[in-house]
Order: structure tokens, then C-alpha cells, then sequence
């Protein structure tokens, strides 16, 4: 198969290329070459904000994958550079924000997306992506995961629980910890990916992500087991904004991810994906985007 992942040096595009990299398939990373490329891939330089009519029509790809379109204009530039004859499959990896968080959850693929005044521009632009791309390529998957995590996670989420235990932190707990959130591997979004350029299924929208939702606190302890720690905990009241010292917004929500199961029953548990990011991150800590949490931390909080 030959395909087109856009991005393909980061995070979520890079294990995607990684994943499809084999004798089997032919693929192609469009970025600005400014990281390290992915073993075995054919660059297409540019910036896709750049792009011009038809710049890309000539490859006939038999499948893209977008990873990177923010906003509508993005998906619109890239549809052109792929040309009016472009047949393939077409997926997005969309979000979970495109659900308003006043809908009935846990969230299905065929309630109404809109605002969320959680996610705000990021939510609604992915909306305006997602409508785009239906309505000009007709064999457009659309891909909705929940928090996405793994090796290769450059958002310093499982990295400050891992931090916090390799330095022997007590862990600052909003509230008492009972917050659900739902996640969901890289490796299992790869193995969803591959699953519909496969079997093609007529269903065109699909939330992904583990089944069961998870507390703060159960997720810290499995962050901290992974690093072969236990953790002490301080809870900390609502008075305090919550982004000022912990990596998740305040916003519990649930996926239903019944449409996914039909087709891949099976996923990697979080205790296993987060032993796989603990190893991963052991030695690309310069990887990772961190936050100051612990200044807040020592410095507004140490007297909480």
C-alpha cells in the first residue's frame, strides 16, 4: 500500500509511520524536515500550510492519513494538493472535544458534536475539519480518541507522574482522586488504523479507547508502579486551579467505544502501555515538552 501520513515526526504521526514502515506498504511523510525521519520513510518536504493546487496528485496514494489539520483552512490545502482524482482512503484522527460536554455520556458517534467550553477553538475547529473532509473525499474515516498516550508522548502527562515518582514526590491529588479519564495507546490508534484500510467497514465515524475509564488516583498508582514506586498522597480542594499543578484539565468524560469493539475487541491495558512509556521514557526525557508544575508545586503548595 502506498500512503501519505502527515506530520510523521512526532508523537502520534511518528508511531503511525513507524507502524505502516514495512515491506509491505510505501510510505510517505510530509513535514518541514526539521526532525529526525522515521527509518525507511520517503520525505516530502514542505510546509503544508504551503502547499499548492495538485502538488501531491501526482503520487496516487492509496491512503492518507492526517494527523496534523487543525483548523478547516489546513484540511481545505491539503485536499487541494491532493487534486479533485484522489480516491483512496482518506482518515483523520480527529478528538474526543468534539463532543459538547453538556451531551449525555458516556459520548456516541451519533450524538451532536459542538462547543466545548473545556476544549473551546480546538474542539470546534476539529468539527469544521471533520465536515470538510466528508463532504470531498467519500471514503473518509473519521477517528475520535479520548487522551492518547504511549511511547513517543511528548505532552508531559505520564512523564510527570514518572518524574514525580523517580524523584520520590508525594503526588498532589485534586480532591480525592475519584476524576475518571479514559485512554487509549498509540499502538492500539496503529492497530485501529490498519483494522479499517483493511476491512473498509461502512461505518465512517468511530470513538476509540479502552473501555473502561479509569480515577486520577488509580492512575497514579499504575504510573508509579511502572517506575516500581508506591505513591504518598495530599489532596488539594478546588480552590486551587487544578492546571497548576496537575497534567489534566478538570473534565471527566466517557467515550462509547462499542463501534471500535465490534471490529478490535482486544487492547493494550494501562498498566502494560504505561510499563511500555516508562521504558520508553527512561532514556528520551529531552523529548518530552514540560510543564512547571513542580515550582508551583514547591512554592504555592508546600504549605497547602
Amino acid at each position: 500500500m502506498k500512503m501519505l501520513v502527515t506530520g510523521g515526526t512526532v508523537f502520534v504521526s511518528r508511531r503511525i509511520a513507524e507502524f505502516f514502515c514495512t515491506s509491505e506498504n510505501e510510505v510517505f511523510v510530509l513535514n518541514r524536515n526539521t526532525r529526525a525521519q522515521v527509518p525507511g520513510v520517503k520525505l516530502i518536504q514542505a510546509d503544508r500550510h504551503s502547499l499548492v493546487p495538485d502538488s501531491l496528485s501526482g503520487y496516487d496514494f492509496d491512503a492518507v492519513i492526517d494527523v496534523c489539520a487543525y483548523t478547516e483552512q489546513d484540511a481545505r490545502i491539503l485536499s487541494s494538493a491532493l487534486g479533485k482524482n484522489f480516491s483512496g482512503e482518506f482518515i483523520f484522527i480527529s478528538s474526543s472535544a468534539v463532543y459538547p460536554e453538556t451531551n449525555i455520556q458516556p459520548f456516541s458517534e451519533n450524538q451532536q458534536c459542538g462547543a466545548n467550553s473545556v476544549w473551546g477553538d480546538y474542539g470546534t475547529n476539529k468539527i469544521l475539519c471533520e465536515k470538510y473532509y466528508s463532504s470531498v473525499f467519500p471514503n473518509t474515516y473519521i477517528i475520535r480518541p479520548p487522551y492518547l498516550y504511549g511511547q513517543g508522548n511528548n505532552v508531559y502527562r505520564e512523564a510527570f507522574a514518572f518524574d514525580c515518582a523517580d524523584f520520590n514526590r508525594t503526588f498532589y491529588l485534586p480532591e480525592n482522586g475519584a476524576m475518571k479519564m479514559q485512554f487509549f495507546h498509540i499502538d492500539d490508534l496503529c492497530r485501529f488504523i490498519h483494522i479499517l484500510l483493511e476491512q473498509k467497514p461502512e461505518q465512517r465515524i468511530f470513538n476509540v479507547g479502552n473501555a473502561q475509564s479509569i480515577s486520577i488516583k488509580e492512575w497514579v498508582n499504575l504510573c508509579y508502579a511502572a517506575a516500581g514506586k508506591t505513591p504518598a498522597f495530599k489532596s488539594v480542594d478546588t480552590s486551587v486551579p487544578q492546571r497548576n499543578y496537575f497534567c489534566f484539565h478538570k473534565y471527566e468524560y466517557a467515550l462509547d467505544v462499542s463501534r471500535m469493539s465490534a471490529l478490535m475487541p482486544e487492547t493494550i491495558s494501562l498498566s502494560a502501555g504505561l510499563n511500555k512509556s516508562y521504558d520508553w521514557y527512561k532514556t528520551h526525557k529531552d523529548e518530552v515538552n514540560r510543564r512547571d508544575y513542580f515550582n508551583y508545586i514547591d512554592n504555592v503548595l508546600k504549605n497547602f
